[in-house]
């Protein structure tokens, strides 16, 4: 995966707890004013997409958590990050399969695995809203699928695992009100 979504990745939990001494809004609460989500955990609700049937959550040491659901928002911008550690007794391939048909409900699916070029070039508009890999690719051995837009992306990726497989479930969106003019 590319530097900026790893670093993207590694700031979530630190946000989370330099934050977590402010009020978390409801969920019910227009978006369009100000606020900030923040939860140690995320579920399917938060990142768009199904969980494989009987996969359980995955943590890499006791302390950890599975997810984070992070958003912050106000003036008509903000962002959002939610992520899910998950793992499988099937194989990747099955996972894959899975996957890669929930993932074309938001549109091309992009396997960044093996990349097209299309795929993996940038756009050069940096206006365009056009998904591509980029510099995101999955660790080694594992797959990574994309799909969406560049402002609201959904990624899964796959990794074999001594039992099955070990994935991740990731919604990355982000906003702006100049966007829309």
């Amino acid at each position: 995966m590319s530097l900026r979504f790893r670093f993207a990745l590694a700031l979530c939990p630190i946000a989370v707890l330099a934050l977590s001494f402010l009020p978390s809004p409801s969920p019910a609460q227009d978006q369009k004013g100000a606020g900030i989500t923040m939860a140690a955990d995320a579920d399917a609700k938060d990142i768009g997409l199904p969980l494989y049937p009987g996969s359980r959550r995955h943590k890499d040491k006791d302390e950890d958590s599975p997810g984070v659901n992070f958003g912050l928002w106000g003036g008509g911008s903000g962002f959002k990050l939610a992520v899910l550690k998950m793992e499988s007794d099937d194989s990747m391939d099955k996972l894959a399969d899975y996957y890669k048909k929930k993932l074309s409900k938001y549109g091309k699916v992009l396997d960044c695995t093996h990349p097209s070029p299309n795929d993996s070039a940038s756009n050069k508009d940096d206006k365009s809203n056009v998904l591509t890999c980029g510099d995101d690719k999955p660790d080694k051995g594992g797959v990574l699928f994309k799909s969406g837009t560049k402002s609201d992306q959904h990624l899964v990726a796959i990794q074999p695992d001594s039992r099955g497989s070990l994935y991740q479930l990731v919604h990355l969106a982000h906003w702006d009100s100049d966007e829309k003019k």
